[in-house]
């Protein structure tokens, strides 16, 4: 792991244009959903090749972009898989807009299950995770203030970093999600990736406070750390 940190909290993504516009009936038609494979389980793909050519369209004879294999930070480039067809992967994609999805090809990654899946309620204050559809904990959290809201939505966890200083503001573990701040355009000189963090101030979880990212007790961060993998799913709800 690498002492950056995400923000938003920083960071960077590689931009898309949106995913399967030219896809004709007959072939969403043959989309398998994959959602899961079993209650609860997600599949991720890890690229297995040092550019990951991502394309709007399984259709497409080009790629409208590419993305490095390891990340910025040294971290194995994951997707989230949405949906399959035969010697492809429909994915969520770490860019912006949030929600943007692409595909890749099969021979370029390899792919895995996760039965994990996070999903934190910003009225409650509250992280929980599931184990294979069932909650295994919950804890209670910080989120984004009003002027930088926290965002909702599906995303998933692209990297795990640790900084330099366990007791500073992160704590000892921060992931960094697919998402990025919708309402601010950079953070610290880097893109305004969210992230799941540690924190130096616990007496401030169950608040409005951060500039986007999720604050955990680091007794709790150190517990997903050593729990889930990259790739796990994040859902950010009401």
């Amino acid at each position: 792991m690498t002492a950056a940190l995400v923000s938003g909290c920083g960071g960077h993504g590689d931009g898309s244009r949106s995913a399967d516009t030219k896809l004709t009936p007959q072939v969403r038609n043959r989309l398998a959903a994959v959602a899961g494979l079993g209650q609860g389980t997600s599949v991720i793909v890890t690229a297995s090749v040092a550019t990951v050519d991502i394309y709007d369209s399984p259709t497409d004879s080009k790629p409208s972009s590419t993305m490095a294999s390891p990340n910025e930070n040294g971290v194995s480039r994951v997707f989230l898989v949405q949906a399959k067809m035969p010697g492809w992967w429909q994915v969520l994609l770490p860019v912006q807009p949030n929600g943007r999805t692409g595909w890749v090809r099969a021979d370029q990654v390899k792919a895995s299950e996760t039965p994990y899946r996070i999903v934190v309620s910003r009225g409650r204050h509250l992280l929980q995770l599931y184990n294979d559809g069932a909650q295994v904990a919950q804890v209670p959290v910080a989120i984004g203030t009003s002027d930088t809201p926290t965002p909702g939505g599906r995303f998933y966890l692209t990297e795990l970093l640790r900084p330099p200083d366990p007791s500073g503001i992160y704590g000892p573990y921060a992931f960094g999600l697919s998402g990025y701040s919708t309402s601010m355009t950079s953070f610290d000189g880097h893109q305004p990736v969210i992230g799941i963090h540690g924190t130096n101030d616990p007496t401030l979880l169950g608040q409005d406070v951060s500039h986007g990212c999720i604050r955990l007790s680091n007794d709790a961060i150190t517990h997903l750390a050593e729990t889930v993998p990259l790739g796990t799913p994040v859902d950010i709800v009401v």
